[in-house]
């Protein structure tokens, strides 16, 4: 990258490099490198994981990109906008192995998302926002696939990620299904959630009943 600072990754502080190999790829990069997959960085229901997510370097710009979306096809309509909206979020992943920059990366997901809805923190629809980001970025180790705590309730296990769908009519479905099944599906189709039979490949840890904003809030 040369002699060019702007060009250079950043970073927090040299031993966080050290301990964690830690470095925040560039805004300008991480733009060039998102217009290579432009058509899938701005879709609403794209889904998109980031084993490494940091503070949302990635993550932030994505989410940006699919609300300018939602707004052009459903600016017109405030119901369909805001669900529309949260259901781009939705499909955000994120696994980060630092506590803080996994809470960092959710806030700033949170602020993207409640600034283009003109939320206050005692909305509903941003508690849910909450309520989301609390499923989808997980702190954990992308590479052995496990969940990174404090506590043995928060340590260890396998990590789980929601498959959120919208149904129409302000209802959102989640099944729950483990990272590693998911790499499995992966490296077979080319997706995560491609449109086979769930015999042949995996079965969801966990199914809800339909639920609304309001629910989900709660």
């Amino acid at each position: 990258m040369g002699d060019d600072p702007s060009s250079a990754p950043l970073v927090r502080s040299k031993q966080r490099v050290a301990d964690h190999g830690e470095v925040f790829t560039p805004p300008w990069m991480v733009e060039d490198m998102l217009n290579l997959v432009k058509a899938e960085s701005e879709r609403i229901d794209s889904r998109v994981l980031e084993p490494a997510c940091g503070s949302g370097n990635f993550l932030v710009p994505i989410i940006k990109r699919k609300l300018a979306t939602v707004e052009r096809r459903y600016g017109k309509s405030d119901f369909e906008r805001r669900h529309q909206a949260l259901f781009a979020l939705m499909c955000i992943y994120g696994i980060e192995l630092l506590a803080d920059n996994a809470a960092e990366c959710r806030a700033n997901l949170t602020e993207v998302f409640s600034n283009y809805l003109g939320l206050a923190p005692a909305d509903t629809w941003y508690t849910a926002a909450e309520r989301v980001l609390a499923a989808n970025v997980v702190q954990g180790d992308a590479l052995t696939m496990t969940t990174v705590g404090t506590t043995p309730d928060t340590h260890g296990h396998p990590i789980v990620f929601p498959e959120w769908g919208y149904l129409g009519k302000g209802k959102y479905q989640r099944r729950d299904f483990r990272y590693d099944s998911l790499t499995q599906r992966a490296s077979f189709q080319g997706t995560l959630w491609d449109h086979l039979e769930e015999h042949e490949i995996f079965t969801p840890t966990k199914e809800y009943p339909a639920m609304t904003v309001e629910e989900l809030a709660a």
